[in-house]
């Protein structure tokens, strides 16, 4: 009884003394470990890159939209947005979805002589994104001067990231990744 005596005021020691502190509570807690937000991200280079596909894939934590370009991936900029517009005319597309995200990949989806790299047959549906647990509509908002859009409808304004990876070959992608839950 005396030693759990000893050792119990040892530990009081310590804490009183700030030897054995508790570690610093989280402001945010985060779904699976992530830690992003859900303001604007951007890159502000332009590409020589054409845009050759946008695809999508399910993760366990995480939708992901990929645009595939035939070279570099430099400049983009993707944020939550009111409506999706359509580039040149101003128009809004509507999109599926509480929340909206706006992607812009500063490469046309045309190459230098003008010839189209990527046309979709199904403008308001690139990808089939029923069951997805985030994703609700993909949408292709046009390509104008240098720039594509595609739009995103989410179930609700979620933390996103952007990335872009080398490759395939001497192309390369545009990757966003929106969570499930904060």
């Amino acid at each position: 009884m005396k030693k759990l005596l000893i050792w119990l005021t040892a530990l009081l020691v310590a804490v009183g003394l700030g030897i054995l502190v508790p570690g610093p509570a989280s402001a945010a807690t985060s779904y699976c470990g992530l830690q992003w937000g859900s303001l604007t991200k951007a890159g502000p280079k332009f590409s020589t890159a054409s845009v050759t596909n946008v695809r999508t894939g399910q993760h366990y934590c995480f939708d992901r939209m990929v645009v595939d370009l035939n070279g570099p991936a430099t400049g983009y900029t993707v944020r939550y947005v009111p409506n999706i517009v359509q580039d040149g005319s101003g128009f809004t597309i509507p999109v599926k979805g509480s929340a909206r995200l706006q992607v812009t990949v500063h490469a046309p989806s045309y190459d230098q002589k003008g010839k189209v790299t990527y046309n979709p047959r199904a403008k308001a549906e690139l990808s089939n994104v029923s069951g997805y647990q985030t994703f609700r509509q993909v949408v292709y908002a046009g390509s104008f001067e240098g720039y594509t859009s595609v739009g995103l409808g989410v179930r609700a304004r979620l933390p996103f990231r952007v990335l872009t990876l080398d490759g395939p070959g001497s192309g390369s992608r545009l990757i966003v990744d929106v969570a499930h839950f904060w």
